[in-house]
């Protein structure tokens, strides 16, 4: 009985240790964003999502304290410290960070999103062409301003790719036309000072008649200025992403639209190919590195069937 009690102590320690051995063999992917912002609760989703396919992978997704290069930098470097396999990476500021992501990429799995660091040892980028979605949003402004009119921009990060393209593709569309984009005002992403940006430059400037806001928190803050103001519908209002209040916006037609893109699918398909990348298939890497998930404009017209399609993406009714 006494040999019996023992076998069976001894196949338990084997089992526990089997299991802690296996869980420690599992890979660690890393989902690090740019900032705190409800725009990521998307690709949150996603990340999820792989999870389920992945079992053996161990996936995280982390918010920067702040949205610091500094900051999101240390984030990664104890992310390399701690083991992980990969990381996919919304960067702060790629043109100062160059250094950082390159020590990064020699270590591990590097992959960028959202904003691109072309020139780094990133992999592959997988995300929107912020170009062809500011071109989008040139499109919604030239239609809601057949006349013409003086834009004011607001955005997060100027020095980001993301930001910087967006701004670009706007500029081009809407060149040769009456419309003029005046000025664009950073907040880095501090939502307090993006409420500030609006209300200041609808004090100083009060011949702008239209206002886009470039960051997926920059038209709530257009839009909740506006109403206070008792503006809204007076000045047009052109935003990207798909923030719950700049959708509400969209089907009253207090806002003329949206560009959205589909962080759901970053996080979900960027886990999912870096999982292959570090199994040896590199199949999927196009020869210009660029994985680009397509933009989309959204306006009254298919702006319910957008937000149920969100909505059950992320879990809710």
């Amino acid at each position: 009985m006494k040999k019996l009690l023992l076998t069976g102590i001894a196949c338990a320690v084997l089992t526990t240790l089997g299991a802690a051995s296996q869980g420690a063999d599992k890979k660690t992917l890393a989902f690090v964003v740019n900032g705190s912002s409800d725009f990521w609760k998307a690709a949150e989703a996603g990340v999820k999502k792989a999870q389920s396919e992945l079992p053996n992978y161990n996936l995280v997704f982390k918010y920067p304290e702040q949205s610091s290069a500094a900051i999101q930098t240390r984030m990664m470097d104890d992310l390399v410290a701690s083991g992980v396999a990969g990381i996919m990476v919304s960067a702060v500021d790629p043109k100062t960070m160059g250094d950082a992501l390159n020590r990064v990429g020699s270590q591990v799995a590097l992959f960028t999103t959202d904003s691109d660091a072309p020139n780094s040892k990133r992999i592959a980028y997988i995300g929107s062409s912020n170009t062809d979605a500011g071109k989008q949003a040139g499109q919604l402004l030239l239609k809601a301003l057949p006349n013409g009119g003086k834009c004011m921009g607001f955005v997060g990060l100027p020095g980001a790719d993301n930001a910087r393209e967006r701004i670009d593709g706007v500029k081009e569309t809407i060149k040769g036309s009456k419309i003029e984009l005046i000025d664009v005002r950073a907040d880095d992403i501090d939502q307090t000072r993006a409420k500030r940006n609006v209300e200041d430059m609808l004090t100083a400037h009060p011949e702008v008649n239209c206002m886009i806001g470039f960051y997926s928190y920059n038209t709530p803050s257009i839009y909740s200025v506006l109403k206070d103001a008792g503006k809204l519908g007076q000045i047009t209002i052109v935003g990207f992403d798909e923030d719950p209040i700049t959708l509400g916006g969209v089907k009253e037609g207090t806002i003329v639209g949206t560009v959205v893109q589909q962080p759901y699918e970053w996080g979900y398909q960027g886990m999912k190919d870096m999982a292959k990348y570090l199994e040896g298939d590199k199949s999927f890497i196009p020869a210009n590195h660029l994985i680009i998930v397509p933009t989309k404009i959204i306006d009254k017209t298919n702006v319910d069937a957008f937000w149920t399609e969100l909505k059950a993406r992320q879990g809710k009714k």
